[in-house]
């Protein structure tokens, strides 16, 4: 079942556009990547201290696609995009939604995944169907100063909105009562539910919320503002990992649940 449903969010992050022209690679001899080293599963260091992650593999099969050389190393997520702005690097690979505030300081290539977010309730919670109504006069987490904070300040106004300085924070009223439901990003959410610190308390409740004027239009690698020539060629790398099945393959590999 864990499969099947990995394998229904492959799809749902799937470009189906028609194939796309091969881009002029003319002087492209290599990509200067940077990226962040804590964030599992995308960006991270392994028990060996090497740098992996599906962001990092997504990297080497779009390069090893291009026939280009890439390198790749990690700088803080503050210095994520001054070090593309600086020239300290060419493409910024590290889950960056691309959102109208994140467009006025890059460019982006085409989205490769979403993030949406998602309720949790405790296992035992009769409330089964997700809406304002719902859940109006429930209590519920979130982080502090986030959009998922904005969205239910917005839509769900009947709910008694809760707000938290950190998840690990937010996690532990749910469980310990203290509120009903927890709204937040379903990657992270996936992995504690799957997880063994979660110890089987919890799941997802509703659907998928994917708005983008609050959630963006996706992930994408992030480029210094008109740098059409790496876009493109990134974006057919993109692509030939996604029609050769390379894509599908990594997203199988790092996400055992779907978080859609």
């Amino acid at each position: 079942m864990a499969q099947e449903q990995a394998a229904e969010g492959a799809s749902e992050l799937q470009d189906n556009a028609l194939r796309i022209p091969k881009p002029d690679l003319f002087d492209l001899e290599q990509i200067r990547f940077v990226t962040d080293n804590d964030y599992p599963p995308f960006n991270y260091l392994d028990e060996e201290g090497d740098l992996t992650g599906f962001n990092v593999d997504l990297m080497r099969a779009i390069c090893d696609e291009l026939s280009v050389e890439c390198s790749i190393r990690t700088v803080s997520w503050s210095r994520l995009l001054p070090s593309l702005k600086e020239g300290e690097a060419d493409a910024v690979i590290a889950s960056i939604r691309i959102s109208e505030q994140t467009l006025k300081e890059v460019d982006f290539t085409d989205s490769y995944y979403h993030t949406p977010a998602r309720f949790v309730a405790l296992k035992s919670n009769p409330v089964k169907a997700i809406t304002p109504e719902t859940l109006s006069g429930k209590k519920i987490g979130v982080i502090d100063g986030t959009a998922h904070e904005v969205y239910l300040g917005d839509f769900f106004t009947q709910s008694a909105v809760v707000s938290f300085g950190s998840m690990d924070e937010a996690k532990s009223a749910l469980r310990g009562g203290k509120v009903d439901f927890l709204f937040g990003d379903g990657v992270s959410l996936m992995f504690w539910l799957n997880g063994t610190l979660s110890e089987s308390c919890c799941e997802f409740r509703g659907g998928p919320f994917t708005e983008s004027r609050y959630f963006g239009e996706g992930i994408g690698i992030a480029l210094t503002k008109g740098n059409r020539k790496l876009r493109d060629a990134l974006n057919y790398g993109l692509h030939l990992a996604r029609s050769e099945g390379r894509f599908e393959e990594l997203y199988l590999r790092y996400f055992p649940l779907s978080f859609f």
